[in-house]
């Protein structure tokens, strides 16, 4: 996996969930911001930019705008950034604008001890098998309806692949944490986790650690049939696999 990933549930009550990130990159370093530019780009990097440098350590955020429809580019635009940031948004386009770089990004990261951090679209692409979104199971609803990112049924994709489960964001804000259940209980996903809002799970090393005001709930199947959940609270953490 390399360097350590961050996946942030959405939020913007609790700056501090960005200083692991920061820390990890070590003294004043650029921060790429990519954003899916719905039209509001610039004024979506000022808010960012704006949480990363209350959070400190000092970091120099860097726009990396990709239009919508536009495909993301990473050998060009992550020269000279020493920490990528994906942030949120649409998923299901954020999906489509990684989808010709979700073997070279993940390699490219690798290569250049560069750390991840997702912020709610950012942390659902992270997975390999990424939940974008969808509100049905087979035309019944299993969350609500504006939680659905344009979508109706649910959808896995194609992710990064830089951490081992799936994730969905807003856990607890959204509702959305039956959504993953669906999804793991389907076998389109191995298992998953559902982070809530102004929460941070970060990985690596075999393991993850939840940090920040909200909960993680991992969702695995269970022993017979069904899934299990367990939910943990900042300054607990969970093995991988």
């Amino acid at each position: 996996m390399g360097s350590r990933v961050f996946l942030i549930g959405g939020g913007w009550d609790h700056a501090e969930v960005y200083e692991p990130f920061l820390r990890e990159l070590g003294g004043e370093r650029r921060v790429g911001c990519l954003i899916l530019d719905e039209g509001d780009g610039a004024a979506q990097f000022e808010r960012y930019t704006a949480a990363l440098r209350k959070a400190g350590p000092p970091c120099t955020p860097v726009p990396l705008l990709v239009p919508l429809g536009g495909r993301f580019e990473p050998e060009d635009a992550l020269d000279g950034i020493d920490g990528l940031l994906v942030c949120g948004g649409l998923t299901p386009a954020y999906q489509d604008a990684l989808v010709d770089s979700l073997e070279r990004l993940p390699a490219l990261l690798a290569a250049r001890g560069m750390p991840y951090a997702g912020f709610s679209a950012g942390a659902a692409v992270a997975a390999r098998r990424a939940v974008v979104g969808g509100w049905l199971l087979d035309g019944v609803p299993v969350c609500p309806e504006e939680t659905g990112e344009d979508l109706a049924e649910i959808e896995v994709r194609p992710g990064l692949g830089l951490v081992p489960f799936s994730v969905d964001v807003h856990a607890a804000q959204w509702g959305t944490l039956a959504r993953l259940v669906t999804a793991v209980a389907r076998g389109h996903a191995p298992y998953g986790v559902a982070v809530d809002e102004n929460t941070l799970l970060t990985v690596g090393d075999g393991e993850a650690r939840v940090a920040g005001a909200g909960r993680v709930h991992v969702v695995r199947p269970a022993p017979e049939a069904g899934v299990a959940v367990r939910a943990y609270g900042a300054g607990e953490g969970f093995v991988l696999g």
